[in-house]
């Protein structure tokens, strides 16, 4: 495997942890919503900088995602994360294949 290879594969593995690192901080942020947290406090407004952006733009985009006072939009995101972490696991498992095969045929035609 070349060394871009390489690189390419751990930049796309990178990619797919901080998603997940992502989902988690949704996670935490939507069970937050279900108690009145200190809006003062570090971590809470961490959390909300870091998801109310993507939360309006869903809610723009989709109305329908507020249901009866309950806003879907974490399941909305949660899901995403998911689909595109498995794109990218997929990605880095094609990756790896071809780099294989591009090894094996170097191999028949040098010799």
């Amino acid at each position: 495997m070349s060394y871009l290879m390489i690189i390419l594969v751990k930049i796309v593995q990178l990619a797919s942890t901080l998603l997940t690192l992502y989902m988690w901080v949704v996670i935490v942020s939507a069970l937050l919503s279900w108690v009145n947290p200190d809006p003062y406090n570090p971590i809470v407004r961490f959390l909300r900088n870091a998801t109310e952006p993507l939360y309006w733009r869903i809610r723009r985009w989709l109305p329908f995602v507020v249901v009866g006072g309950f806003d879907l939009s974490p399941i909305l995101v949660i899901a995403a994360v998911q689909i595109v972490s498995a794109l990218l696991d997929r990605l880095v498992i094609d990756m790896a294949m071809s780099a294989r095969m591009m090894g094996a045929l170097s191999s028949i035609v040098l010799g």
